[in-house]
């Protein structure tokens, strides 16, 4: 069965007077996916949010929220969205459950009962009865996905949801996310600039500069997934011959070999090792951060561009 996307953007174009501000922006994100649109501030990345739930007009291009094209079909559309946009606002002198009920009249059919369960989710059971001028900036987050899922949208947006946390509110936000993607099955888009936020929250990354995508990158692992190994193995010498022998690319690393290797592969490669004779006193994966990758294509992409740009100027010549 072909999972369909829950939001589809294709071709986005979107000028501001003479000023390109995005350009062929095109994306997908599936149910239960969290995929990070990660930028610079001025890259462009809260302008689309803006345009994908209606907020701003586009040049060009086409947006489908679970198969409804928004322009056309713009109620239809946006009641499968739920966002948050720059900081969520309240009324500060009512309780956090008086701020949901009165979302839920506008909203409509929405029982007490999921009221309840939503709260119960963000973890703001302690805290619900209390005004929500005494909330702490992490409370109110979480308050603004309780409203933002109310109606049990199908896909959640989130501009810069992390402004402003503390450490601690930062991975009791990264928590909550990920357990409402999964128990929901809600597809989450979130904007952010933070490269360690999207490391660890998504799923997917789609870099965003210039109002132009200029790379994906998948985060979540699988058996085709290709891991560097740090192994201690003894005695080395033998350890390092016997993985060349068996076509594995190894180096030494001081006390250590560093192992490439698909991860379907690692069992099997661990007992034959052991069964030849060679001790294996650890295994450790060496996870590449985004931050190294992010760095590496912004790197290559500037050596593209000055190249380019000296073979206009030997070209004019």
């Amino acid at each position: 069965m072909t999972i369909k996307p829950v939001l589809t953007v294709n071709n986005i174009h979107k000028k501001i007077g003479k000023k390109k501000i995005l350009e062929e922006i095109s994306l997908d994100v599936y149910p239960g996916e969290i995929v990070g649109l990660l930028g610079p501030n001025g890259s462009g990345k809260t302008t689309l949010i803006k345009i994908i739930v209606g907020l701003m007009e586009k040049n060009e291009g086409t947006i489908l929220i679970n198969g409804f094209p928004l322009n056309q079909e713009f109620e239809e559309a946006i009641r499968f969205v739920g966002a948050i946009i720059e900081n969520p606002e309240f009324y500060q002198n009512m309780t956090g459950y008086e701020n949901l009920q009165q979302y839920a009249e506008m909203a409509g059919n929405i029982s007490k009962t999921r009221i309840d369960e939503v709260v119960e989710r963000v973890g703001l059971s302690h805290a619900i009865d209390d005004k929500v001028k005494a909330y702490s900036l992490g409370m109110r987050q979480r308050l603004g996905i309780a409203q933002g899922i109310l109606h049990s949208p199908s896909l959640l947006i989130l501009d810069e949801p992390t402004n402003g946390l503390d450490p601690a509110g930062m991975k009791d936000f990264r928590e909550h996310i990920k357990e409402l993607a999964k128990r929901e099955n809600v597809a989450i888009l979130i904007a952010s600039h933070l490269l360690s936020e999207v490391e660890e929250l998504c799923d997917r990354v789609i870099i965003i500069q210039n109002g132009k995508i200029k790379s994906t990158v998948s985060l979540s692992e699988n058996l085709e997934t290709e891991l560097t190994l740090r192994m201690e193995l003894r005695p080395q010498e033998n350890a390092l011959s016997w993985l060349s022998g068996q076509g594995f690319e190894a180096e030494a690393n001081g006390d250590f070999l560093l192992v490439k290797v698909k991860k379907e592969q690692v069992p099997d490669l661990c007992r034959r090792m052991s069964i030849d004779g060679i001790d294996i006193f650890s295994v450790i994966p060496v996870k590449r951060s985004l931050e190294e990758s992010f760095i590496d294509w912004t790197t290559e992409n500037v050596m593209r561009e000055r190249e380019g740009e000296e073979y206009e100027q030997t070209d004019s010549k």
